[in-house]
């Protein structure tokens, strides 16, 4: 190759490369305007949400609201304090202690029991029992992220109590004891309603808790209002189903008998969320999707960076 054919190369070269970061330049002009305005409608999103709060009382029952009632079941979940949940929820409710973890910050969501609200103390009592205390103090994690910072291992695969929610847990006089059942959302992808609340958590493919972790637990449950209705409708029941009053089928063939028990830890019971107007709901849904617009924009915006900035590089290596 001539000496002149070689500077027209690298000329070129330079110019395409010269191009590229412009088109790099300009995709981060947009992404970041496109940012900036889904984060301005989310404000105004959540200051209208916040105007109805402060005007509204909403979930009350029998003279309990819905912040009691989710601080009761809070506090059922604290005593079991030598449980993952229990710990967990101390570390949540001590602010500097669970700031200071930024992964469990970042991807930990919470325990199912604290994650849903239900409509009277009969489903509460129902939903709970047939959960069962170790799913009711499932810890809910967004990726498989959280769930590696839960727990760390040694060489030998034995369970490093220094490292982890362990060592957290040692760090406040508290131990882990035995086995604990942790949910990744990611790996959850059906679609399916239940409480609005905690609509804001979302996987990265934009799914909330109704879509992903309630519609495991619950989408093939069925609800009567008695025993006679629930088994009345036997050959229709394939997944389990409950009854207000009591009763209890696991599977198609498998019956739970005897009395009910007291459950010890319950889903919050809150009346008021019904009541909520159309506008309210839609608000919330609009914020969920603008969050996780939002999500999507800072990855892109992320890429487009490193990508003009290893075209940068190449230039100067060019030059």
């Amino acid at each position: 190759m001539s000496q002149a054919n070689g500077q027209q190369n690298l000329k070129n070269n330079g110019e395409s490369l010269e191009n590229k970061i412009k088109q790099h330049e300009e995709n981060l002009r947009f992404l970041t305007s496109q940012a900036n305005r889904i984060d301005e409608s989310i404000l105004d999103l959540q200051v209208s949400l916040g105007r109805y709060h402060s005007t509204h009382v909403t979930g009350i029952e029998n003279g309990n609201g819905a912040l009691e009632a989710e601080e009761e079941t809070i506090q059922q979940i604290l005593k079991k304090e030598n449980t993952a949940a229990g710990i967990l929820c101390w570390l949540k409710s001590n602010t500097l202690s669970w700031a200071s973890n930024a992964v469990f910050t970042k991807d930990v969501v919470g325990v199912v029991a604290s994650l849903a609200r239900v409509a009277s103390a009969e489903l509460s009592q129902v939903l709970s029992e047939h959960l069962g205390l170790e799913t009711m103090l499932a810890i809910v994690c967004k990726t498989h992220e959280g769930i590696n910072a839960l727990e760390k291992y040694d060489a030998e695969g034995t369970v490093n109590s220094s490292r982890g929610l362990h060592g957290l847990g040692s760090s406040i006089g508290k131990r882990v004891h035995g086995r604990y059942v942790v949910i990744c959302l990611e790996d959850l992808s059906e679609r399916d309603p239940l409480d609005s609340e905690n609509l804001s958590y979302l996987t990265a493919d934009g799914l909330g808790l109704r879509e992903t972790l309630f519609f495991a637990l619950f989408s093939r449950l069925q609800i009567y209002g008695t025993r006679g209705e629930m088994l009345g409708a036997l050959p229709c029941i394939v997944d389990g189903a409950l009854s207000l009053d009591g009763g209890m089928i696991k599977k198609c063939g498998i019956f739970s008998l005897g009395s009910r028990k007291e459950v010890e830890v319950k889903f919050p019971v809150t009346s008021g969320e019904s009541d909520l107007p159309a506008s309210y709901i839609q608000a919330e849904d609009m914020a969920r999707m603008l969050k996780w617009e939002s999500s999507k924009i800072a990855a892109d915006i992320i890429r487009e960076q490193q990508l003009l900035d290893y075209t940068n590089a190449n230039l100067t290596n060019d030059v």
